[in-house]
């Protein structure tokens, strides 16, 4: 019986200014393996008695779809799904998830995965292409969503920049956090996003690190977010003042990203301690921006 398994990395979406447009791969990583089953066995490290109901479980409800979309009966799967990248923590955890199931399907039916493909399944589960494309294709994506069309460019990332993830213990849905988001912007905060994500693209491209502190500044979303997570404005400032290039939120949060050349370790720490101010336990992750994106292949 042949064993498949899918690796697929974590992802940082927004990057401060880039609100549902930018998005980055991030060298933390999902792993799901599957075998066919009569029937639905599911095996979590670390444990988790929730993915281990079939119905509760994104890539088993996502393969059954997939497989079944493809003409293919889903008679069941014996799953082991060993989790690095926290849920509910605004880390792309469910496109994980999601690009692993759709990946596997693909080499069950043997069929090419065309871009009309993937989002016609993806989307059914989630609409964010910023968060599905970095996890399916790696690296730093812009993309959009408009008329049922996904269009996205890949951009090349500087390879001296990494990631310090500090992550809160306490989950964060991304429902609840775009709840609190107003139905409406004043002008000036749009103008003060263009801008600013515009900056970011210029200042990763040309490799102005100087100009990512105020490139990664937001009015959009973190202002409202932000009273979701105690300690966010002084985890940000510890950040920058230990040396951090930019921070911002990751994705819907409560993940809180900082980009850096150096420094790393105490840029970790210091954002560790401004959560411990506000009685929030945290841990960091020093992380390489992922180029590789989301791998499958037969392993028995």
């Amino acid at each position: 019986m042949k064993k498949l398994k899918a690796v697929v990395p974590a992802t940082t979406a927004n990057l401060g200014a880039g609100f549902d447009t930018f998005g980055l791969a991030l060298s933390l990583y999902n792993e799901f393996e599957v075998e066919e089953y009569d029937g639905v066995v599911i095996e979590t490290i670390p444990d988790n008695s929730l993915l281990k109901i079939p119905e509760k479980n994104l890539f088993v409800q996502v393969l059954k779809y997939a497989c079944e979309k493809r003409g293919k009966t889903f008679h069941g799967a014996k799953v082991k799904q060993i989790t690095n990248v926290p849920v509910a923590r605004g880390l792309g955890s469910s496109a994980t998830a999601i690009v692993a199931a759709i990946l596997i399907s693909t080499l069950v039916s043997k069929k090419q995965l065309t871009d009309e493909l993937f989002f016609d399944i993806a989307y059914r589960f989630e609409p964010h292409p910023d968060n599905l494309l970095p996890a399916w294709k790696g690296g730093f994506i812009t993309a959009l969503l408009d008329n049922n069309k996904t269009y996205y460019q890949h951009l090349d990332f500087p390879e001296d920049i990494k990631a310090v993830v500090v992550i809160p213990d306490f989950e964060l849905s991304t429902e609840k956090a775009r709840a609190v988001l107003p139905e409406n912007i004043p002008l000036k905060d749009g103008i003060f996003n263009l801008q600013r994500a515009s900056l970011f693209i210029s200042a990763v491209v040309n490799k102005r690190y100087d100009l990512l502190k105020i490139a990664m500044d937001d009015r959009f979303h973190q202002p409202y977010r932000k009273k979701l997570i105690p300690g966010f404005d002084d985890v940000v400032s510890n950040a920058l003042e230990a040396g951090a290039l930019g921070a911002s939120l990751s994705g819907a949060g409560p993940t809180v990203l900082a980009l850096a050349t150096e420094n790393f370790e105490s840029i970790g720490n210091a954002m560790v301690e401004g959560f411990k101010k506000h009685n929030v336990k945290a841990d960091y992750r020093v992380l390489e921006i992922d180029k590789k994106g989301a791998t499958v292949e037969i392993i028995e």
